[in-house]
């Protein structure tokens, strides 16, 4: 039970900053580029390979609190429907470049960073 809490707190924490986040980055950049989302996925990526390694290898933490935030908080923050709806909408407006462009930095950079997170959590 205690971990279902944990999900729903740290999910409505990471819909938040998700939330909070992509404004910010909209009112930077503006709406020309999905580069809100694409910024969520990269830092919760990064976050993601971070902590995972972190709370395995070096924290010790509840499994209740590990799974609220890999899960919970990481789980509403990032945003993959958004990407694919976001990807499918470039497509349609015929953005072929932008479309493949959004998913291979997306992807790869993602990646990158789900990487060197767990890379700089093994080797702090």
């Amino acid at each position: 039970m205690w971990t279902y809490i944990a999900i729903a707190i740290g999910g409505t924490i990471g819909c938040w900053a998700r939330y909070a986040m992509t404004n910010l980055v909209q009112a930077i950049y503006g709406k020309d580029f999905p580069y809100a989302t694409m910024s969520i996925n990269l830092l919760g990526s990064f976050a993601m390979g971070f902590l995972f390694i972190e709370t395995l290898e070096r924290l010790t933490i509840s499994p209740e609190l590990r799974t609220g935030i890999l899960t919970g908080v990481l789980g509403g923050f990032t945003t993959f429907s958004t990407f694919e709806m976001e990807t499918l909408l470039l497509v349609e407006q015929g953005s072929f470049v932008k479309a493949a462009l959004y998913v291979v930095l997306s992807v790869g950079l993602g990646f990158i960073g789900a990487f060197g997170g767990a890379y700089l959590a093994r080797n702090l």
